[in-house]
């Protein structure tokens, strides 16, 4: 069995995060300033939804995901736009 664990991952758009509840899964797709798009993160279980206000820099939300997943999205998180979708 894979470990698992955490992630913080901030969504471009703080709309989308504000649906999601914890025990949803979501894909999580980064698309970069070329509109190129791909999945960094699939059937990721949402397992919070911090109580923070949406930004222009997006919103936030925590992943329980493979440790090699985690850090695919950290980097990811650091040049492209993360979103998600609902699974």
């Amino acid at each position: 069995m894979t470990a698992r664990v955490t992630a913080p991952v901030r969504i471009a758009d703080g709309a989308t995060v504000r649906l999601l509840r914890p025990g949803d899964r979501v894909d999580v797709v980064a698309a970069d300033s070329g509109g190129r798009a791909r999945v960094v993160a699939a059937g990721a279980r949402v397992t919070e939804v911090p109580d923070a206000e949406a930004t222009e820099a997006g919103a936030l939300v925590v992943l329980s995901v493979p440790r090699a997943t985690a850090t695919r999205l950290a980097g990811a998180g650091t040049t492209d736009r993360l979103a998600v979708t609902l699974c």
